[in-house]
């Protein structure tokens, strides 16, 4: 049997299509402190980033004090959305995210992981919501490590698998889910279909579909059997 392989996968952008929520989300905390909602492309361009990192790029005036606020306002109203029973579904799964998802964890060679800004209670919503329980052998959350890009994360991630970073690839859409994977010295997969730029990613291949997806993991890590 050839060595383990692991690919690590960011979630906002890149398996779910989030912005719905995190912009209704934004707009909510914002308004508990009556400032104004910045445009989309400013509040996308934030994502993967954890809450603390990205209000900090938001609001580079505010202080700790207020910016702490505005984490917990965007806490609340991400938990108001998600509705009573927490099932609401506004982010649903990019197409064809699940087969490629269920076709890799098919292959007893290949390990998937996450890597994500999320905080854990929002990542295991989003696998129960998705019915996604048992394919990723390591999560990695925002509670547990600095924000992307520190390379945290990922070396967490090849630690808990015991894979090889020549034999791991990260996933994402932004630029941070890139420059963390780089510095974790693992290969890069950019995807088109996110909120950040595809020409920004400098990924070490761009996929635009989950089609291309396993062709690009074999070519930076090495074929399965």
């Amino acid at each position: 049997m050839p060595d383990l392989r692991l690919v690590i996968f960011d979630v906002d952008g890149t398996l779910v299509d989030s912005q719905a929520e995190i912009m209704a989300a934004m707009a909510s905390a914002f308004a508990s402190q009556s400032m104004p909602m910045l445009d989309r492309p400013t509040i996308l361009s934030i994502v993967g980033l954890s809450l603390s990192e990205a209000f900090a790029k938001l609001c580079p005036h505010a202080d700790d004090v207020k910016r702490a606020i505005l984490v917990q306002a965007y806490k609340d109203a991400f938990n108001d959305l998600r509705g009573p029973d927490g099932n609401a579904e506004l982010s649903p799964m990019f197409a064809g995210a699940r087969d490629a998802l269920l076709n890799l964890h098919a292959q007893p060679e290949t390990l998937l992981a996450v890597a994500t800004g999320k905080s854990k209670r929002g990542l295991d919503k989003m696998i129960e919501r998705h019915g996604m329980e048992g394919l990723f052998v390591s999560q990695q959350v925002a509670d547990f490590h600095p924000s992307k890009p520190h390379p945290a994360m990922v070396l967490a991630a090849l630690s808990e698998t015991g894979v090889n970073p020549k034999r791991a690839v990260m996933l994402g859409d932004t630029t941070y889910d890139m420059d963390m994977g780089r510095a974790g010295g693992v290969g890069t997969i950019g995807v088109s279909w996110g909120y950040h730029e595809p020409t920004t990613l400098n990924a070490d291949l761009l996929i635009d579909s989950f089609d291309a997806l396993p062709n690009a993991i074999d070519q930076l890590t090495g074929q399965t059997t």
